[in-house]
């Protein structure tokens, strides 16, 4: 990602909404980081309980793998925040100001296209699980609509930054794709 540095942090001015959003997206990473922990340490005491008191575990790995999917989605905004995602800006360092800032709101647009119907489907696979009560097919039979419901929060947070992005971008509060005019 040439170009960019520790400073890469969307912009956010002193207009409210796109603070707002900033303050929700890092509060999100923060969750998903502390679940991250919390997968680790649930992980240690599968291992200990495992192999040196030789017992039986029943909800830690599905509790690991929920964690992990759900510090992944949630953390969706706050990588978006940083601009950490997979980023190739060959095309937008060759262009002009100008034409750089249509491609970004293009960009933006598709992918908050994408993302919100990736969020109606979500909503919906969460809603169906909740409504219908369903659990998992394991001994510890997790109420399915729990972690499912990181699909609407963490695809609904993703797609608010989304849009924050784009607003910072036509306000001119924040340069097109992070990259300042040389």
């Amino acid at each position: 990602m040439a170009g960019h540095s520790a400073s890469a942090m969307a912009r956010t001015g002193q207009n409210p909404f796109l603070r707002a959003v900033a303050a929700l997206s890092t509060l999100a990473g923060w969750i998903s980081a502390a679940m991250i922990l919390v997968a680790v340490g649930i992980t240690c005491q599968m291992i200990w309980v495992r192999f040196v008191l030789n017992g039986t575990t029943v909800w830690q790995t599905e509790m690991v793998i929920y964690l992990m999917i759900a510090a992944t989605l949630l953390g969706l905004s706050y990588v978006q925040r940083l601009r950490g995602h997979v980023n190739v800006d060959l095309i937008p360092m060759a262009l002009p100001h100008q034409a750089r800032k249509g491609l970004a709101v293009v960009t933006l647009s598709l992918s908050i296209v994408i993302v919100a119907i990736m969020l109606w489907y979500g909503y919906d696979v969460w809603h169906v699980a909740w409504a219908r009560g369903w659990t998992s097919d394991t001994v510890w039979a997790v109420r399915l609509w729990v972690p499912y419901l990181a699909l609407p929060v963490g695809l609904g947070l993703f797609l608010l930054q989304l849009v924050a992005d784009l607003v910072a971008v036509v306000l001119n509060i924040d340069a097109p794709f992070g990259l300042e005019d040389a």
